[in-house]
């Protein structure tokens, strides 16, 4: 939890003993909060049927980073940035 823990400090979030809350800029101004329960991983279930369990530090990184999107299409834009981020120059 510890990562967790300095991602609340790094971004400024707010906390509760049970949520990570993120609070969010909609295109009208108006502020809204995102509250995300404070576990290890959270599960996305896909309308095939399958499921992921992401861990909590990537909900929150794509959540700040792409909060108009779809979590597990912010969640496969994170990863592909991180992939092009660690590909060798050549």
């Amino acid at each position: 939890m510890e990562e967790i823990d300095e991602l609340i400090r790094h971004y400024n979030l707010e906390e509760d003993p049970e949520h990570v809350i993120i609070p969010l800029v909609k295109g009208n101004g108006k502020t809204k909060r995102c509250f995300l329960l404070k576990r290890r991983f959270m599960r996305i279930m896909y309308p095939e049927g399958n499921y992921v369990d992401y861990p909590l530090t990537e909900v929150i990184e794509a959540t700040i980073r792409f909060p108009d999107l779809l979590l597990s299409e912010a969640i496969y834009l994170l990863h592909k940035e991180r992939e092009r981020d660690n590909e060798p120059d050549t």
